[in-house]
């Protein structure tokens, strides 16, 4: 079957190249996911990860047709109902994160693969989160959010002086690179499916630390949260976490800021670049409260000389102001 020849609805896509649509077809719904650039990572990988959640009992989105070569896969619809569609109707929110800490709880018991196979002779290797994957991840806020209030010459300094800085931090991260990290556990890419929850976006996995995702459900940029419900959020994982979390408490906190400054770096560069790049400015908005997030979790003495250096350099000024064109 032909599916092009049917009318596609376009749905809201998301931070990277792929294109959505909804197909109604025998009473029943497919997403029909394009793209055109970068056609591994966001399809081949995508469904890898998929097929390895669903196989643990996670669920994840089905496969129903694909045309690699087209850049084109049909997948099962979980509808509209993201979880941070039902954290902003909900008074009591705990009650909610519960629920998503269990299941990221659940994901953490998988015991991670480094080689999926997909489809014929098709493989994807889940590769481990390194010390220097983290700090190619936070250059991004040196590469793309600086020169955009500084001068090529200003944004290399203030680089070149973070990067030892950022290094030892990462080098004094505790826990080892052993659990499955989804890399982007928000309440955006968890679904609301009956009474199930679906992940989605799981392109991005890989094998890493155990505080990221509980990092990028907690302290996500999307959707402001009190600090007493974020400690809140926390001692439930740690109540219930893997027994070598539980007994190593305060190295797990300090992996816990230190990815969490980590992934705010990140996140700041790679709105910047949306906008910068790719002409899309939706998410400019998000960065005056990741730098909250950011300058939070830096109130530890062991983020003293990057937070020396960002003050001197980048003033609450800027760091309110939404950028526009």
């Amino acid at each position: 079957m032909n599916f092009l020849k049917y009318k596609l609805n376009p749905i809201a896509g998301d931070a990277s190249y792929r294109k959505f649509y909804r197909l109604a077809l025998y009473k029943k719904s497919n997403i029909f996911v394009f793209a055109k650039k970068e056609k591994y990572r966001n399809l081949i990988a995508y469904l890898a990860i998929n097929k390895f959640l669903r196989s643990n009992k996670i669920l994840a989105p089905k496969l129903y047709a694909h045309s690699f070569d087209k850049g084109m896969i049909a997948i099962e619809d979980f509808g509209d109902t993201t979880f941070y569609k039902v954290l902003i109707k909900k008074k009591n929110k705990l009650v909610i994160y519960k629920r998503l800490i269990d299941l990221l709880l659940e994901i953490q018991k998988i015991k991670p693969k480094s080689k999926i196979k997909i489809i014929g002779k098709r493989s994807h290797v889940i590769n481990k989160y390194s010390n220097k994957y983290l700090f190619e991840e936070s250059n991004l806020f040196f590469d793309w959010y600086l020169p955009l209030f500084f001068t090529k010459k200003k944004s290399l300094n203030i680089k070149r002086k973070s990067k030892k800085v950022l290094l030892r931090l990462y080098n004094k991260l505790n826990f080892s690179n052993s659990y499955f990290v989804h890399r982007d556990y928000h309440v955006q890419n968890l679904m609301r499916v009956g009474n199930k929850i679906g992940v989605i976006d799981s392109q991005d996995a890989l094998i890493g630390n155990p505080a990221y995702d509980l990092v990028s459900l907690i302290d996500d940029v999307r959707i402001k949260t009190s600090k007493k419900l974020k400690n809140k959020i926390y001692n439930y994982y740690l109540k219930k976490a893997p027994k070598i979390c539980r007994a190593h408490s305060q190295e797990f906190i300090e992996d816990f800021n230190i990815l969490s400054v980590q992934r705010s770096l990140k996140i700041i560069g790679i709105f910047s670049r949306l906008f910068k790049r790719d002409n899309k400015n939706q998410y400019l908005k998000f960065i005056p409260y990741t730098w909250q997030l950011l300058e939070m979790r830096m109130h530890s003495e062991i983020f003293s000389e990057l937070k020396k250096i960002l003050d001197i350099h980048i003033t609450k000024e800027i760091r309110k102001k939404i950028i526009s064109k």
